[in-house]
């Protein structure tokens, strides 16, 4: 008799899962005589999943080059799994064009002719990236280990009854037997919060228009008509969608700009459409995200990690009560300085004085808050412009107050345009030496979250403010894209409203109002409203039926993080005061806080209830999970996080399941 495990999530996180339990199956005795069924369960395509579905507006793009995504594992990585090569996204197409994958054929139409102009540094498509992750897939399915079978079920899982086996519930009415569940579903829908729900509720009366925070491609932006004016709320990748497909994707144009200033990097001017709203956009940082990087070190790349690795990670571990912001960014800051600075001084001599052993003994044995550190930057690095300041990345509005519109929009053009050049020019490469060492901090630090070493405050402020940093620097948009955000701001389509953005709703006059820390007693008005960011995650207002049946009925629990006196309620940081629930209870000395995450064992991934127990034999793994693990693709010889845990979740599923299995034959 077969043993079985559900996952439900057939996505790059699915596929990326089935192909580490293949590769561990034989190790787990399974084979021929115990043998293994795996049951992909997806209302959306089979590997490419819902984000990267073909199903989509031809002009999205991927924000990582063709040659940083790959779904296989490589030497880099540090796992108890057998390592399986594969092709990159880019190797991938190369093969294909070229005609060495057998009973493979280029795709037809417009993904077809960017695969045959595909470059290593060219930006895909996310259609072109669907049939990547379909052949991924279908790559893995063909390969099984003799023993294991997959099975794909085109339709969504909506409940679980308990027993030995489990039996999961589909859609369609089927029920599947399984000794294992694994939920690897990304990032999920959520109900509206109060807020969004109030929101609804004033725009439906006033008879307004209000997108809450959804993907963006979801959203029905037909309902905006041209010449309206539209409050956006955020400045991530879902707002470079929202400006894709309400410019662009309405017949808008954008040409080259032979009349612009030659210093700026590639400027274009819109040609429009008569079919654009203008858009008026806002955020916390108040600024787009930083853009991908589109040269090379010119020197080596920089020894990492250097500050904070393993052994610090571990000490750290072993001390408990870690603060984040207090203990660990100052080894991180160092860190990313470090990849920073060594490429400085590899790949720009004439910028520098001295050498870089000199520099690197020099800069070992100073803390990154000191004076000697400034010092040493200072003597060493002339040009105050090349030097790293967090402060200034963090919070680049943090002195921009002003009642003039138009200086914003100054300021905001400036700011891009700086942006644009230091990710473009490679007289600027120490910006992808720092990226380099931020990627290794990144992954430090979810070792560190991982392992439950952070106090609760830390872990409910800091966390929050660390990834968003983060994304704001490692997760941009190409440059292109900014480049037309630059040409639209200039053309008037696009009005920036700066830092510290707040969205009310003006019951006399009944409309949206929007008014900002950047902008000096000035405000704008609309009708339209668009949340232009994800949902935030919730367990208990998840709109996935499996989810919520399992919480409704205490089998899956939401992280709540109890923050003592430690940050009271009326000086918590922003990722507190826009909790699902922050609770006071007696004098307001305690306070709970819903993170919306579901929570798991970090050590193996399996589901704990709202007992505090962990499941035997249910596992979750990605965004939606307390051990907060990036994207399930990444870039190739990084010892990705991503995979290290695929791995591991993989090899504690078989752990469970094989040895019953191998049993069975005795």
């Amino acid at each position: 008799m077969a043993r079985s495990i559900v996952v439900v999530g057939a996505g790059p996180r699915g596929a990326g899962v089935l192909e580490r339990i293949a590769a561990s199956a034989e190790e787990f005795g399974v084979g021929p005589g115990a043998e293994l069924d795996v049951h992909l369960v997806d209302p959306y395509p089979p590997g490419a999943g819902r984000i990267w579905r073909h199903e989509q507006s031809s002009l999205l793009w991927m924000n990582s080059m063709a040659a940083d995504v790959t779904m296989f594992t490589d030497d880099s990585v540090q796992i108890d799994g057998p390592i399986v090569p594969g092709p990159s996204l880019y190797t991938w197409a190369v093969d294909l064009r070229e005609g060495r994958m057998p009973g493979e054929d280029v795709p037809p139409g417009e993904v077809g002719d960017e695969l045959r102009a595909l470059g290593p540094a060219t930006f895909p498509t996310r259609r072109l990236q669907s049939y990547y992750l379909d052949w991924v897939l279908r790559h893995v399915e063909a390969t099984l280990p003799p023993g294991v079978r997959a099975h794909r079920h085109r339709t969504r899982a909506v409940g679980l009854t308990d027993g030995t086996p489990q039996r999961v519930r589909l859609a369609t009415g089927e029920e599947l037997d399984t000794d294992a569940l694994v939920l690897a579903s990304g990032h999920l829908d959520a109900d509206p919060t109060a807020d969004e729900q109030d929101l609804a509720a004033f725009a439906a009366a006033h008879g307004l228009t209000y997108f809450p925070p959804e993907q963006t491609t979801d959203s029905e932006l037909d309902r905006i008509p041209a010449g309206e004016t539209v409050i956006a709320r955020g400045m991530g990748l879902a707002f470079v969608d929202l400006v894709v497909l309400l410019f662009e994707g309405r017949g808008g144009t954008f040409v080259e700009d032979p009349a612009a200033d030659p210093s700026t990097p590639g400027s274009l001017r819109y040609v429009p459409s008569g079919r654009e709203p203008v858009l008026h956009v806002g955020s916390g940082r108040g600024v787009p995200y930083h853009a991908k990087t589109e040269y090379a070190l010119r020197g080596p790349r920089p020894p990492l990690p250097r500050f904070l690795g393993p052994d610090e990670v571990k000490e750290f571990i072993r001390e408990g009560s870690v603060d984040l912001r207090r203990d660990v960014w100052p080894l991180m800051a160092k860190e990313v300085g470090w990849g920073y600075y060594h490429e400085l001084f590899h790949g720009h001599l004439d910028r520098v004085a001295g050498t870089w052993d000199a520099f690197a003994a020099a800069y070992a044995e100073v803390d990154w808050y000191s004076a000697e550190r400034a010092e040493l930057v200072a003597a060493r690095v002339p040009d105050p412009d090349d030097h790293l300041d967090f402060e200034r990345i963090d919070r680049p509005l943090r002195d921009v107050c002003v009642d003039d519109p138009e200086a914003l929009q100054r300021v905001l053009r400036d700011y891009v345009t700086d942006d644009l050049r230091r990710h473009v020019d490679d007289r600027y490469t120490a910006e992808l030496g720092a990226f380099v060492a931020l990627l290794s901090v990144f992954a430090q630090v979810m070792e560190l979250a991982g392992a439950d070493a952070l106090t609760p405050a830390s872990r409910a402020r800091d966390l929050s403010w660390w990834q968003n940093l983060f994304s704001s620097l490692a997760s941009g948009p190409p440059g292109p894209r900014l480049r037309q955000l630059l040409a639209l701001s200039r053309a008037g389509f696009v009005r920036f409203l700066g830092a510290g953005l707040l969205v009310e709703a003006d019951e006399d006059a009944g409309v949206f109002r929007a008014r900002s820390d950047s902008l000096d007693g000035v405000g704008v008005e609309a009708r339209t409203f668009v949340e232009a960011r994800l949902p935030a995650p919730s367990v208990s207002r998840s709109a996935d039926p499996m989810l919520a049946a399992l919480h409704a009925e205490g089998q899956l629990d939401e992280e709540v993080l109890d923050l003592g006196g430690e940050c009271p309620a009326k000086s918590c940081g922003s990722a507190v005061r826009s909790a699902d629930a922050a609770v006071a209870h007696g004098d307001g000395a305690v306070v709970l806080h819903h993170t919306g995450l579901v929570r798991v064992r970090p050590s193996d991934f399996r589901l704990v209830d709202d007992d505090g127990e962990a499941h035997p034999t249910r596992f979750a793994i990605g965004p939606h999970t307390n051990v907060r693990i990036p994207g399930a693709f990444t870039r190739p010889n990084t010892n990705a996080l991503s995979f290290r845990a695929n791995d591991a979740l993989a090899r504690a599923v078989l752990a469970v399941v094989a040895p019953a299995a191998g049993r069975l034959t005795a």
